[in-house]
């Protein structure tokens, strides 16, 4: 049953008008009005069911409403739903020891962690926490990247479209992406990839003191457009950032609980160990929580200082926290995104490579994207393309979010638990709108 109590579109736009800062965007030429949602489906105003390809902007993990999720926040909260952690519960250590005890298999060295209540939060943290463990203030970030909406996390962040309300705070220096797609033609995608990570010791040595407090870096870029990079990329800015003295913090937020395919973290991918990680979205299933994990050495810089955090580690955000971990393991999500992900991607390529405006498909398990262009010889980016396909995969019942620095990538993110029939949902949705479009 749709439960929308009368409103309709018209009217809550003409509310959002009235009383939602203008800032705010809204997706599509009509607006989706959400009804209900039920693990990786939306249902609109008039009860119709709608596959959410972009989960809640690659928030929803182990689906929307999860009867488990649903069971023991309900549970949590009749009890008790906020303590400060100035007091003691068993919640959040609870949940602490879990969630690192899923990231040291990989990772062994990762041991301290803290709760905030977003990415953009956890963003901060990390900056603070790298300035006061290596005494130093100079960063470096990536071209197209985006990492939050505070002033640190904007400055982080490498696409003018997020960054405004200047001025930013300084120190901080941004190297080229290995953004494979659009590499100069006479080089090889490894030899790109080289001499990007190359660029970030050129950045230090010219444009810093020589010595940076970090290097903060997506494993696949969310807003950024899904840049995936080679093999060799990620290796060898590790390698840099340790001559320089710096810490690697790898942003999480988007590529973590097993999105990009059976491995906890994205950057597992790549074989490298950040010094700090941040997390959000996803662990949290929809539920305000993001994360800061560390290592022993590097939280003890923290000793003495005072840094508090009004809601994170609230009691109920722990006990999502920890059911979402649970369902992840037993329904084994991680390696249905490398299943389902994997044969959506090859699906995706097949489909769209005789089509003109169709440039490129990239990424890994269910984090993928498809940038759309006005030809393949010239890549020149089509955003207006993208837009119509958005609106039109709608009608038919699919639902994508868009990305990139020119807003001209498909962002195709579903919820961990899609289906194969969800995966041929949206090919076959995206032919359909492709082919009354061209």
């Amino acid at each position: 049953m749709a439960n929308t109590k009368g409103s309709s579109v018209e009217e809550l736009l003409e509310l959002r008008k009235k009383y939602i800062l203008p800032s705010t965007p809204i997706y599509h030429a009509r607006p989706f009005l959400v009804s209900r949602a039920e693990r990786q489906y939306l249902f609109d105003e008039n009860g119709k069911k709608h596959l959410d390809a972009f989960a809640g902007v690659v928030t929803i993990s182990v689906g929307h409403c999860h009867p488990e999720v649903v069971r023991r926040a309900q549970a949590q909260m009749a009890v008790f739903d906020h303590s400060t952690m100035l007091y003691l519960y068993p919640q959040l250590t609870r949940y602490a020891q879990k969630l690192i005890q899923r990231l040291q298999p990989a990772n062994p060295e990762l041991e301290v962690c803290f709760f905030t209540n977003s990415g953009c939060e956890a963003t901060e943290l990390a900056a603070i926490i790298a300035k006061n463990y290596t005494g130093r203030h100079e960063f470096v970030a990536l071209r197209h990247s985006f990492h939050g909406r505070s002033l640190m996390a904007m400055t982080l962040t490498g696409q003018s479209l997020w960054r405004h309300s200047t001025p930013y705070v300084f120190g901080v220096y941004h190297a080229p992406v290995n953004y494979t797609y659009r590499r100069p033609p006479e080089t090889t995608p490894a030899q790109y990839a080289r001499w990007c990570a190359e660029e970030i010791e050129q950045i230090i040595r010219y444009s810093t003191s020589g010595k940076i407090a970090a290097f903060i870096a997506e494993p696949i870029m969310g807003f950024g457009g899904v840049i995936t990079p080679e093999a060799e990329y990620f290796p060898r800015a590790y390698e840099i950032v340790k001559k320089y003295g710096g810490l690697y913090i790898c942003d999480e937020v988007q590529t973590g609980v097993g999105r990009l395919g059976k491995t906890f973290l994205g950057i597992e991918k790549w074989g490298v160990k950040p010094d700090v990680v941040t997390m959000a979205k996803g662990i949290g299933n929809g539920y305000p929580l993001g994360a800061v994990i560390t290592t022993r050495e590097v939280a003890e810089a923290m000793q003495g200082k005072v840094h508090f955090n009004t809601f994170g580690g609230n009691p109920v955000a722990m006990t999502v926290g920890e059911a979402v971990l649970d369902i992840l393991e037993s329904e084994r999500l991680p390696e249905n995104a490398a299943e389902v992900g994997g044969y959506l991607k090859k699906r995706l390529s097949a489909l769209l490579d005789p089509f003109e405006v169709a440039g490129d498909v990239r990424g890994m398990g269910l984090m993928l994207g498809v940038e759309f262009v006005k030809s393949k010889k010239s890549k020149e980016p089509a955003p207006e393309t993208l837009l119509k396909l958005m609106d039109a995969m709608k009608e038919k019942g699919v639902l994508v979010g868009k990305g990139g620095m020119d807003a001209n990538v498909m962002r195709i993110k579903p919820p961990l638990c899609i289906t194969r029939p969800d995966a041929d949902w949206i090919v076959e949705s995206l032919e359909s709108s492709l082919k009354e479009l061209t």
